[in-house]
């Protein structure tokens, strides 16, 4: 992939093959992963994003209003993927919506 990755961007992404309770399919998901780590390695950090009718449960469901009315990202499904998995960019998030999504991600991650 020669396309530059920025943290923020939306991409949809090829998830499958999972196993158990790891989100599957090809979905939306939001560039977690630093710019310098997109640019420097074949790997991005990723969190999907959701349409589930599900209400937003803060850290697990972060509302993305900038992604569509209805899309959560599920910050406890961050994962690492291959550059490969990436299907095609469609759009960005805004600042308000990553840094909510950082700060459901760091919850998660028992970092604040």
């Amino acid at each position: 992939m020669n396309r530059t990755i920025q943290r923020g961007d939306l991409f949809w992404v090829h998830l499958d093959p999972v196993v158990g309770s790891e989100i599957a399919k090809t979905r939306p998901c939001v560039i977690l992963s630093s710019n310098e780590i997109n640019r420097r390695r074949n790997t991005v950090v990723i969190v999907p994003l959701t349409t589930t009718p599900e209400a937003v449960r803060f850290p697990l469901l972060v509302a993305v209003p900038s992604a569509g009315t209805s899309s959560k990202a599920r910050t406890e499904q961050v994962r690492n993927v291959d550059k490969s998995r990436l299907q095609g960019q469609i759009g960005g998030v805004s600042d308000a919506d990553m840094d909510a999504i950082s700060r459901g991600v760091a919850r998660v991650l028992g970092l604040s």
